[in-house]
């Protein structure tokens, strides 16, 4: 006999940002579907990356940050999982910036200010599984 409970599918976020308010919106509109752990700079989510490889579904990235922006951090990571869905975020509109993403290895760009369903539509996209009924 099956199993009626079924567990709800929660995929691990890893959310590169370095202002509060910006993780604090973030967190707002995936956190109560997604488990999330945050890193302050791309040294910081490079670490969280390793120790959560196996268990990271995505990474929302932001481009620029201290000690190491968000560009340098995914060229490091893509030499380590080509797979994993990198979606940057940038308050640059610019073209060369979604370009320079792109190359170093972004999934997919977002430019700020990101609405709730942007990034929940772009997260779907590449998690298919999540459900925010």
């Amino acid at each position: 006999m099956e199993n009626a409970v079924t567990e709800e599918y929660r995929p691990l976020i890893l959310v590169a940002e370095d202002d509060d308010s910006n993780f604090k919106l973030i967190n707002a509109v995936i956190g109560k579907k997604c488990d999330i752990l945050w890193a302050k700079n791309g040294e910081a989510i490079i670490q969280l990356f390793r120790e959560n490889k196996d268990k990271a579904a995505a990474i929302l990235m932001d481009i620029k940050m201290p000690i190491m922006t968000g560009l340098e951090a995914t060229e490091i990571i893509r030499k380590e999982d080509k797979e994993i869905p990198i979606i940057m975020q940038t308050a640059y509109a610019f073209s060369s910036d979604k370009d320079n993403a792109m190359k170093a290895g972004a999934s997919e760009v977002l430019v700020k200010p990101i609405t709730l369903s942007m990034l929940r539509n772009c997260l779907s996209s590449y998690l298919p599984k999540l459900q925010w009924k």
